[in-house]
């Protein structure tokens, strides 16, 4: 049983994580902690670059797996923080500090849930934690580095922060390099073709396309042009403008199919950085999602993006938290949002395991 001892020893733990430094690719210190902390329970931890991951005391590899993920890397901070990042703040029931709410509470959450269950013999299913790096820039030696030295996932909880409610839908990513060629020249004469120009005409296409297709749960696909840049002198019409292009893509379409759509429409070269962030469902007939809605928690279909694109077999995004504090300036996660979203856990793990 927890009790309050252990609810401290979660919350030091996310104080511990906030005040270490750990951007994506640069996860090794926070890795280091989080192995320790498992080991303080004599659990057994196996690790990758700077992903850690163990399995349940009595793991027996005849029974199905479930995976609870979540991830210790974070943003860097932006300009606006009036508070140090990097400092673990309790005031009036919020802890603040980089990394509390996205993604630092689900994890010590998932990581007493896992303690919690460690030792318990008969369950129906193992079950096994995995805390892993550089999710903010889904990059191929967080996760992605590890799936192949895991056995076969039946189901996985990652945990992102959704205030406990379950998101059983996730758009996926796809970032797309737009190229419009023009012709250089002096801003004076006639015989150019400002590139800036074609660039402009394929922005305001793509502005207001709307994809056809729209999903139950996750709705339209959205594409919102981000970046643009060209140019070097006021005096030159420039031969290239750079424009990026972000879509969140519904069940509807593959991203290979949203790409096509674009390319087709537009004049400028399109390049795609990576078609692997699909985007994922789980039924609402799931156990774990009827076992949710037995305990009072909603579904939706979530617009943002998380290491759930990476995984190839059911799963659902929920934790404590808010994602609108996610990347925010002076971020923080109200410490009754750790202790209600563990008990939540508890409640659901044991309906099914």
């Amino acid at each position: 049983m927890r009790n309050k001892t252990s609810y401290k020893q979660d919350i030091e733990l996310l104080k511990t994580l906030i005040e270490i430094p750990s951007f994506s690719k640069a996860e090794n210190e926070t890795c280091d902690v989080i192995q320790k902390w498992l080991g303080s329970f004599r659990v057994k931890t196996n690790r990758h670059l700077n992903n850690v991951w163990a399995f349940n005391k009595h793991y027996d590899e005849s029974k199905p797996t479930i995976l609870l993920n979540s991830h210790h890397d974070t943003v860097r901070p932006n300009k606006n923080y009036t508070l140090n990042p990097f400092e673990a703040i309790e005031e009036n029931g919020k802890l603040f500090g980089l990394g509390s709410n996205d993604a630092g509470g689900c994890l010590v959450s998932l990581l007493a849930v896992f303690v919690h269950f460690y030792k318990k013999k008969d369950m129906k299913y193992n079950l096994l934690i995995a805390a892993t790096a550089e999710e903010e820039i889904s990059g191929p030696y967080g996760i992605a580095s590890i799936l192949d030295q895991l056995p076969e996932i039946e189901f996985a909880l990652v945990g992102e922060p959704t205030g406990m409610e379950m998101a059983i839908a996730e758009k996926g990513l796809l970032v797309i390099d737009g190229y419009a060629i023009g012709t250089a020249g002096h801003a004076a004469h006639e015989n150019t073709e400002n590139a800036i120009y074609s660039a402009l005409k394929d922005i305001d296409w793509i502005r207001n396309y709307d994809f056809p297709l729209v999903s139950n749960s996750l709705g339209k696909v959205k594409a919102s042009v981000t970046q643009i840049d060209a140019g070097e002198q006021h005096n030159v019409v420039p031969a290239l403008c750079h424009f990026v292009i972000d879509v969140r893509v519904n069940d509807c379409y593959s991203n290979l199919e949203v790409f096509r759509i674009l390319d087709r429409h537009v004049g400028s070269k399109l390049e795609a950085r990576s078609f692997r962030l699909t985007s994922s469902s789980i039924s609402v007939d799931h156990k774990f999602v009827k076992a949710g809605i037995k305990l009072g928690r909603t579904t939706y279909g979530s617009g943002t993006i998380s290491d759930q694109a990476l995984l190839k077999c059911p799963s659902l995004k929920m934790g404590p938290g808010d994602s609108t504090r996610s990347h925010i300036s002076d971020e923080f996660i109200d410490v009754k949002e750790i202790k209600e979203g563990i008990k939540i856990y508890v409640q659901l793990l044991n309906e099914i395991i």
